[in-house]
């Protein structure tokens, strides 16, 4: 039973890319603090944090629960799961990782020291990260002479699949993945638990910035990259 809520505490709310919530952000915030006391709550915390989670407001609402659930293996995995958004926030220094890209050659963060870089967080199976590609497309090829790079770290698990949606998507830029689709280590590193996302590095290896899209990204980048 335990292995069965902890799929759907982690993983249910994140498959279905395309379907709308049934409650309101504010909906979900006033059902956990009404059930303290319930497992089920932290269901109800991770649908808070969507897309966008955010350190601080998930570990508010989870510090209001009791130690009953807190201490539950499912309140301890998510325990575990703030702890790493804790270590990705902006201001933060970007986690170190190696992957290999579509030729087997390894890639490290560190690769790309000295400039700004997307971790563009994806998958060939995602149809919002599809939708997103074209306007990725046009950022990069804005930005990638103004010492600008992405990095595209996939959710995939069929190799083909995955190289196959690079180039139909023109996606000029590098890529990795270890194919574990949501067990990505990298993925795992950043607490990433839906996609499309992205982080925006500095050269000195400091988050600046999370889940920017279309023009948002491209005016945060005119602005750095000044």
């Amino acid at each position: 039973m335990n292995k069965i809520f902890l799929y759907l505490l982690f993983c249910l709310p994140l498959l279905a890319t395309a379907q709308k919530k049934e409650l309101t952000k504010q909906e979900y915030i006033e059902r956990v603090k009404a059930n303290r006391d319930s497992i089920s709550s932290l269901v109800d915390l991770r649908r808070v944090g969507g897309y966008t989670p955010e350190y601080t407001e998930l570990q508010n609402l989870y510090n209001t629960l009791t130690k009953k659930v807190k201490k539950s293996n499912e309140g301890k995995e998510f325990a575990t799961y703030l702890q790493t958004l804790s270590t990705v926030m902006v201001g933060k220094q970007a986690p170190e990782f190696s992957q290999n890209d579509t030729t087997g050659t390894p890639v490290k963060l560190s690769d790309f020291k000295g400039q700004y870089v997307l971790l563009d967080f994806w998958a060939s199976w995602c149809p919002d990260c599809r939708v997103e590609s074209p306007d990725l497309v046009k950022t990069y090829a804005i930005f990638k002479d103004k010492n600008f790079e992405i990095l595209g770290i996939s959710f995939d698990k069929d190799r083909a699949s995955w190289i196959k949606a690079i180039h139909a998507d023109q996606l000029h830029w590098k890529h990795v993945s270890d194919l574990k689709r949501w067990q990505n280590d990298v993925g795992t590193l950043y607490g990433v638990k839906s996609i499309p996302q992205n982080v925006l590095i500095d050269p000195t290896g400091k988050i600046i910035a999370r889940n920017l899209h279309g023009e948002e990204l491209n005016s945060k980048l005119r602005e750095v990259l000044k």
